[in-house]
């Protein structure tokens, strides 16, 4: 957790890039999770969904021929669930934020 002098440095550095006509987030940050726009954001969430459906797949067939345990097929299976319905609230909730769009007066 940044300390007060970080924080007051940290805005200190960014009032000398304003003055200097430096546009805000210029620079990249380091840490992989943080995606540079939105729709790479989405296609990340989505290949993970994805790789959970196929583990889901691979450990049930595994379930199925009696070379995995049933506890790890259950646990599989249910986190292929919530993944779905996580993905499908979002699906709904951004075709409901579409909608409103178009409801919009111009």
């Amino acid at each position: 957790m940044p300390t007060a002098v970080q924080n007051y440095a940290q805005a200190i550095g960014a009032y000398n890039d304003a003055a200097r006509g430096k546009p805000m987030g210029d620079t990249k940050p380091a840490d992989p999770l943080h995606q540079d726009d939105f729709a790479s954001l989405v296609k990340s969430a989505v290949k993970e969904a994805v790789r959970i459906g196929e583990k889901s797949e691979q450990i049930s067939i595994a379930g199925i021929n009696d070379r995995a345990d049933i506890n790890q097929v259950v646990t599989a299976v249910a986190e292929a669930e919530v993944t779905l319905q996580t993905v499908v609230s979002i699906r709904d909730k951004a075709i409901e934020s579409y909608k409103q769009i178009l409801r919009m007066p111009m």
